[in-house]
């Protein structure tokens, strides 16, 4: 398991009421007071909005499209050659731009007509129900920010290139948009915090993390991985396990570093089968016998 909230910055005011982006010390900007300057005022912008308005145009700068484009470019490549065909066929419907960061209305606009799903804007970090609870109203929260240019194929947290390139992508498909609307409705109906978690730590290692076999392969369809150069060079020389809910819901794992173990379903039905049903069947009880499960599976060593 993992404390979502070590994923992102945490975002505050001070007294006087301006807004702190909290980067950690080895953060690629912390020692960049123009990066910071301009982390504070992304987040300002969306601590502003208010649900119902239009989301509000970040006007990018020249070196943050570049960004974009550096690292729309070298995705590319390693899509063709690691991602499933259904995120690659989702990908080209979307056509998202290669030369310059979308805003996130225009995400919308591309994507709402495909499966529903539409992007609203956080300032970092959401919490879990208001998060996953928001995906079945097909809502998805997404950050503005680009990663520090310094290092534009690594970020310690997620960032737009994440929210779009991995997840918009990934939301253009039917099947993984039902996955993830799913999951919101599970969320939506729980009553504890660790049912809540254990969705949450299911739809990492599948939505976020999850590969899927083709042709005898492993190929990507997790956002995490396909918004990761690094991850796609990597994951297939992970150990990759078959999908086992109880493992998934309490293995630890850590964003810090490559995943280093990962769960294969061997076709989208077989996915729709065990996530989908789970998504759809879940509450306390059995989030609680899977959980005991899969605490005693560890112990056991299986």
């Amino acid at each position: 398991m993992f404390e979502e909230g070590q994923l992102y910055s945490p975002v505050s005011r001070d007294e006087d009421g301006a807004v702190q982006v909290h980067l950690a010390e080895n953060h690629p900007g912390f020692s960049d007071p123009d990066y910071r300057r301009r982390r504070n005022a992304i987040a300002e912008v969306a601590l502003q909005h208010r649900p119902g308005d239009p989301v509000p145009t970040i006007e990018y700068s020249e070196d943050e499209h570049r960004v974009w484009q550096v690292v729309s470019a070298e995705l590319e490549e390693r899509h063709h050659e690691h991602a499933s065909a259904e995120y690659l066929a989702a990908k080209e419907r979307l056509g998202l731009p290669r030369d310059r960061v979308p805003q996130l209305a225009e995400v919308t606009a591309r994507l709402q007509p495909l499966t529903g799903f539409r992007y609203v804007c956080a300032p970092g970090l959401v919490g879990l129900r208001e998060f996953y609870g928001s995906l079945a109203d097909r809502e998805f929260h997404s950050t503005q920010y680009l990663r520090h240019p310094s290092r534009p194929l690594y970020t310690p947290e997620p960032d737009i290139i994440h929210e779009v390139l991995g997840h918009a992508n990934q939301l253009a498909s039917p099947r993984f948009a039902a996955l993830t609307h799913a999951a919101g409705e599970a969320v939506r109906r729980l009553g504890t915090d660790e049912a809540v978690q254990l969705v949450a730590d299911v739809f990492w290692f599948t939505l976020e993390f999850g590969v899927i076999r083709e042709d005898g392969e492993p190929k990507a369809y997790g956002a995490g991985i396909l918004s990761s150069s690094g991850e796609l060079d990597e994951f297939a020389r992970m150990e990759i396990r078959p999908l086992d809910l109880a493992d998934m819901g309490t293995l630890n794992y850590d964003i810090t570093a490559y995943q280093p173990v990962l769960f294969a379903a061997e076709s989208l039905d077989h996915l729709d089968d065990v996530v989908g049903t789970f998504f759809s069947r879940v509450d306390d009880d059995s989030a609680a016998e899977l959980h005991a499960r899969g605490l005693a599976g560890q112990r056991a060593g299986v």
